[in-house]
């Protein structure tokens, strides 16, 4: 599909034209689908999120709607790989808290002995969370170097394919990715503000 076609579609969505949605969805899937399996890939083995099932949550919450955000190929594709990337962390969230009890407190017998499974859930969880709001910092501050990492780590692109999407040379995403990588790390380091 070309990117005009894509744009073509997601402007008839916008106008009202469900069909036009449902296109654009059948279209899009098979990338998509590759998008997706790159953001599992990262996760824990095990998972028990889908990439259909990762798609399908996404399609879900923007098919009432076409989203008024996303005008190109570009901006849809940046648009669902960052949907996906918060589906994950809320899957992870919910699984983390029912690891933890879904919020009952659990009290050990013995005073003196910490509890060291709601210690290590809570650290995932704060590591979750932070990552999150780093990486939106970095895409209020640099759109182009969040676009390289939500490419490159979340979805698991190559570089080359990464330079490909985003239309820049390797020698600019590689830039991007090294600067973004060290941005990312003071700003996980760092307490928010």
């Amino acid at each position: 599909m070309k990117p005009g076609d894509i744009t073509t579609l997601l402007q008839r969505w916008q106008a009202g034209s469900a069909e036009a949605g449902e296109e654009l969805i059948s279209q899009t899937y098979g990338e998509l689908q590759r998008l997706a399996r790159g953001y599992l890939r990262r996760e824990r083995s095990g998972h028990t999120l889908q990439a259909t099932a990762l798609i399908n949550e996404v399609y879900l919450q923007l098919l009432p709607n076409a989203p008024r955000v996303a005008d190109n190929r570009q901006a849809f594709y940046r648009l669902m790989a960052s949907e996906m990337r918060h589906r994950l962390v809320d899957h992870a969230r919910r699984r983390l808290a029912s690891k933890r009890g879904a919020g009952v407190r659990h009290l050990s017998i013995e005073p003196d002995l910490p509890v060291a499974a709601s210690e290590e859930s809570d650290d995932i969880s704060a590591m979750l969370d932070g990552l999150d709001r780093a990486v939106e910092e970095l895409a209020a501050q640099h759109p182009r170097a969040a676009d390289v990492v939500r490419l490159r780590f979340l979805a698991g692109l190559t570089t080359e394919e990464t330079a490909a999407q985003l239309k820049l040379s390797t020698g600019t995403v590689k830039r991007e990715w090294t600067f973004a990588k060290a941005w990312l790390a003071a700003a996980i380091e760092s307490p928010p503000s």
